[in-house]
């Protein structure tokens, strides 16, 4: 319970209803007891949560490339937040609490540069190789440059080249470790104008499994 130090006018200390009494460089002062914090565990809010930590743990790995595909979604967020929301919205798969990424839905790039007609994968010489029709068409330009993911589901590791090859070069390889052979990796590539302005919808190249060591 509270006390009352000088009277009934005077400086309290302790507890009193929903006031706390106390004194600091003999100065006396009250404050309001803090209000109860909840941690609301509905089934949609968990659901929410686990979708949420599915998603953070899997972009956290590859920001840099976010940064630039997701940056003309930043103009109230920056563009891991776009990314983020994109991700839960589309690329989320299960249900009551269980999650994962379905990786054909996911976009390292968004945005209204046009992409090549045809664009094509494989595994080539200890890289992944990506050709593509270099004829730049509607707002596409010869200087447009390739960015590229690799994500290698089987150790939760990843390779960005942010710097790729021109569109028209028409093909672009980004090298993968040594100690990744024998896993599985999904590819993805987006294009981005000279000037940075410009940004594609990335494209989802596949699923590859690379030859054992």
């Amino acid at each position: 319970m509270g006390r009352i130090k000088k009277g009934i006018l005077g400086g309290f200390s302790g507890k009193v209803g929903s006031v706390v009494g106390a004194s600091w460089k003999s100065i006396d002062y009250i404050r309001s007891l803090p209000a109860s914090v909840r941690n609301p565990r509905t089934p949609a809010q968990v659901n929410q949560r686990s979708k949420f930590a599915t998603v953070i743990k899997f972009l956290t790995k590859f920001t840099p490339i976010l940064n630039i595909g997701f940056r003309n979604f930043a103009n109230n967020q920056t563009a891991i937040n776009a990314a983020m929301s994109y991700h839960i919205h589309n690329a989320v798969i299960g249900q009551d609490g269980e999650y994962e990424i379905d990786y054909e839905k996911v976009m390292i790039s968004r945005g209204p540069l046009y992409k090549p007609l045809l664009c094509e994968a494989m595994i080539d010489n200890g890289e992944i190789a990506i050709g593509w029709d270099p004829k730049p068409l509607a707002n596409g330009s010869s200087d447009d440059y390739a960015i590229v993911l690799l994500y290698n589901k089987t150790k939760d590791e990843v390779i960005v080249d942010v710097n790729g090859e021109t569109r028209s070069r028409g093909y672009t390889g980004v090298d993968f470790h040594d100690h990744w052979l024998g896993d599985e990796l999904e590819v993805y590539i987006g294009f981005v104008s000279d000037d940075g302005k410009l940004i594609s919808d990335s494209m989802y190249m596949g699923c590859f499994k690379l030859p054992d060591a």
